[in-house]
């Protein structure tokens, strides 16, 4: 399949109530509305394709840029592909959800992530940690530093609530995802959460909302998750 069929099938399967829903969130036009399961047949026909991937990606269209990221082969993209993908990330749903899922299967994922994370810009820092959170939740515990996830936590704790609002809700992630799928560290997640509080996240046009990671991850070890890790990270 080429872009012009791609582009075709997916706007055949656009809703308005989900485009009002992608646009409440951040979205802005150009976007058709594509529920992401209502993708599934399409992937299935072109499976992995970084050309295709990079062409949809670069429409900027919301649909088709989180296409790209199910179709895109991420040992193919170099870290200067990823800072592109990430330059053009431009709400949260493509930097966490697009770009640091594609970047958490690839092989220098922390590497770039590191990085973001240092950046000093917003959805980039978020893209950093979400990518942790995807890498923790997905490989084994010993494919990871301990210390350097501990250190990670103990930044989380000294500077989130000074953080922007998306990295902040990232970082609260973090820290529920070292509980519930990083056992060496669970016991410190737990301290972190507790040390933390309550985190509040203000948002354009809708109420603030307000994040608690210690009991997000009580709620999870109380359903049985502790040790939890995803099979697939992408759809």
């Amino acid at each position: 399949m080429n872009l012009e069929l791609v582009m075709q099938e997916l706007e055949a399967l656009g809703k308005e109530r989900m485009k009002k829903m992608y646009m409440s969130n951040g979205a802005h036009e150009p976007l058709f509305g594509v529920a992401t399961g209502a993708m599934k047949p399409i992937v299935k026909k072109i499976k992995m394709n970084q050309p295709l991937a990079e062409e949809l990606y670069a429409t900027g269209n919301y649909d088709a840029m989180y296409f790209a990221g199910i179709i895109a082969e991420p040992n193919v993209m170099t870290e200067a592909d990823y800072d592109r993908w990430i330059d053009e990330a431009y709400f949260y749903m493509l930097s966490d959800y697009v770009v640091a899922v594609t970047l958490s299967e690839s092989d220098i994922a922390q590497e770039v992530a590191d990085k973001w994370i240092a950046s000093g810009e917003e959805l980039r820092m978020s893209a950093g940690w979400s990518c942790y959170c995807w890498l923790l939740g997905n490989r084994l515990d010993i494919e990871f530093s301990e210390t350097k996830i501990s250190d990670m936590l103990d930044m989380v704790k000294n500077t989130i609530h000074d953080s922007p609002e998306r990295t902040k809700s990232a970082m609260n992630n973090f820290i529920y995802t070292v509980g519930i799928s990083y056992l060496p560290l669970h016991e410190k997640a737990i301290e972190t959460a507790k040390a933390i509080g309550i985190v509040e996240i203000k948002r354009d046009k809708k109420k603030n909302s307000f994040l608690n990671a210690y009991e997000s991850i009580q709620k999870e070890v109380d359903r049985g998750k502790l040790g939890f890790k995803r099979k697939h990270v992408r759809c």
